[in-house]
């Protein structure tokens, strides 16, 4: 909770080194509506992590290069796809989203999935469970609302992508997997109350906005770049 006197210092990178260049990376916010309660899934990440430690996050990681060759049960819609590719290489858009469900089921074991159109063949290295529950990723129901980077003074970067689900588009049993302790569901009121780094507080804040009133969707919606600088986030549009 907030306040703690034990809460591990974030390292910085050590002074005369270059800055790193940051890793492409996709996180997912799962929600769900109880009563007038929006509740979003999180969990704390272990004070041995030398990103975030004892930090409470969504879901998600780096962009492995084997999430360009996995199939999908669904692809991307084409005004998110284009969202993405503002700020993204070509073909990379939806490698980021292969990516942001695959750690969201190895860290939470629930499966944003659509039926395999393969069965028949292998399923992807490293993706046995998924597939063997008879899903592939269902990239159509990923909303991508934000992104942000890493700020150069740390030692490990990521130019990571949010992506937004509801919890009805959502399947499986809640079953952490180590990377992520104590993982739950916290209403977004209670979140103040959690530690959380400053960029998941403010993309938390745009997230509740877009659910309680949703943009309409297009390929010329712009969306927000959390960019750190003078010691605070500002919101650029991309």
């Amino acid at each position: 909770m907030s306040g703690r006197k034990d809460l591990p210092p974030q390292p910085v990178r050590e002074a005369g080194t270059k800055a790193v260049r940051p890793w492409d990376a996709a996180t997912i916010i799962i929600w769900r509506q109880r009563g007038r309660r929006i509740e979003v899934l999180m969990g704390e990440r272990h004070r041995a992590h030398s990103f975030l430690p004892h930090r409470y996050v969504f879901p998600g990681g780096r962009v492995d290069a084997g999430d360009a060759r996995v199939r999908a049960g669904s692809e991307m819609a084409p005004a998110v796809a284009a969202q993405l590719a503002r700020t993204t290489r070509n073909g990379r858009a939806r490698s980021i989203g292969v990516a942001a469900i695959r750690e969201t089921f190895e860290e939470t074991g629930l499966i944003i999935g659509a039926a395999d159109p393969l069965p028949h063949r292998p399923p992807p290295k490293g993706w046995d469970p998924f597939f063997g529950a008879g899903y592939a990723p269902a990239l159509d129901r990923l909303d991508y609302i934000a992104r942000a980077i890493t700020p150069v003074f740390r030692p490990m970067r990521f130019d990571a992508r949010f992506f937004m689900v509801e919890a009805r588009d959502v399947v499986g049993d809640l079953q952490g997997s180590g990377e992520l302790e104590n993982l739950e569901w916290i209403s977004i009121k209670e979140t103040q109350d959690f530690e959380l780094a400053m960029v998941t507080r403010n993309i938390l804040a745009y997230a509740e906005g877009l659910i309680k009133d949703p943009p309409r969707q297009s390929t010329s919606r712009r969306i927000p770049f959390f960019k750190h600088y003078g010691g605070g986030h500002h919101l650029i549009l991309q």
